[in-house]
């Protein structure tokens, strides 16, 4: 069974920077794509950024230019750099691995419990 654990949110001052890391663990022969959605109170779930096998990433408009999405140096890890927070960016984020091959194939989309990031003075 495949399971998503994030790490690394927390409350920040608007400017400020922290790092999100996401480990998938469970029996995984590989992971398509990896990436971070973000719901904040009384909106849905909107995607942040993905990453790709092959290295490829994609952005929210929103956070385009301040965050940054890595593939962790461990594998089948994700990290997410937020720098330049602002308070609109205050959300639960959700680690997301989709494309996952394990042992009975691929099934569906994985997500991990969320992590709160608050942007706040």
């Amino acid at each position: 069974q495949v399971q998503l654990v994030e790490s690394g949110g927390g409350l920040v001052q608007p400017g400020g920077s922290l790092r999100l890391s996401c480990a998938a663990s469970g029996i995984i022969f590989s992971i398509g794509v990896m990436g971070w959605y973000r719901q904040a109170p009384g909106k849905q779930r909107e995607l942040v950024a993905t990453i790709l096998k092959d290295g490829t990433t994609t952005y929210a408009h929103s956070v385009k230019d301040r965050f940054t999405i890595s593939r962790g140096s461990a594998k089948n890890t994700v990290d997410l750099q937020m720098n330049s927070l602002k308070p609109e960016d205050t959300a639960v984020y959700y680690c997301t691995a989709d494309r996952v091959l394990t042992t009975t194939g691929y099934n569906g989309v994985y997500w991990g419990q969320g992590t709160q990031v608050t942007v706040s003075s």
